[in-house]
């Protein structure tokens, strides 16, 4: 599902086959009663609402099941250099959020900003569990010292500053990063004495799915520190 909605590049065909249907109108039944529109509409024009109440229990679940635990020695604290970067903002409701994704992918594709050859970092202003639904923020954002100018409709230049960071790399799934940024905050900072800096907590998308397969995924979650 995630490659039919971020990936236009791959048919429809091309998706329903390595998802392991037989044909395309197999797979296309399978969605439509999950997501309630037609592949190619969804493509077109998705109904995100939808598909947050057809993956989220989904996503819950596995992460009931499936849950990484993490230790103080998995947590390395590193000296960062200031990354320059492009970023548009996500406000609101969080299952939206796929829509935004989708306007920054066209804008990367549009300035050859890719994520091949530019750091793909997420900076998490707010956590939706604890701020009401129109507080919360989310930026995507993409290494880049290309210069932002006014046709770069919601698009803005920023930076994410330099300084020390308590680094935690993930592997596999990372859609829902709860539990980690739960460790790091709740038992690894106690434990470790240091201070948070003014900064929001974010994660560099080393690797991600679906670029690559889902347990071949890398992020690395950066906590600032005085």
């Amino acid at each position: 599902m995630w490659r039919l909605a971020y990936r236009g590049d791959a048919s429809v065909t091309e998706i329903a086959l390595d998802a392991g249907y037989e044909t395309p109108d197999g797979f296309a039944r399978a969605f439509h009663q999950r997501i309630g529109q037609a592949p190619k509409a969804f493509r077109e024009n998705p109904d995100w609402v939808a598909w947050a109440a057809a993956l989220g229990p989904l996503a819950e679940a596995r992460n009931r099941i499936m849950t990484q635990n993490f230790s103080l020695d998995d947590v390395t604290i590193r000296e960062e250099v200031a990354i320059p970067v492009a970023f548009m903002t996500h406000r609101g409701a969080p299952e939206r959020l796929g829509e935004t994704i989708r306007r920054f992918i066209s804008w990367r594709k549009a300035n050859d900003v890719r994520a091949a050859t530019h750091a793909t970092y997420t900076i998490f202003h707010t956590d939706p569990d604890h701020v009401p639904e129109q507080d919360y923020r989310i930026d995507l954002a993409a290494a880049t010292t290309r210069k932002i100018t006014l046709a770069d409709e919601g698009v803005e230049a920023g930076q994410i500053p330099a300084g020390r960071c308590a680094v935690l790399r993930l592997v596999g799934e990372s859609e829902n990063l709860r539990h980690a940024a739960q460790f790091l905050y709740g038992q690894w900072l106690p434990d470790s004495g240091e201070e948070l800096r003014d900064f929001p907590f974010y994660a560099q998308r080393v690797k991600f799915f679906p670029d690559v397969p889902e347990h071949e995924a890398i992020t690395d979650l950066y906590l600032p520190l005085k």
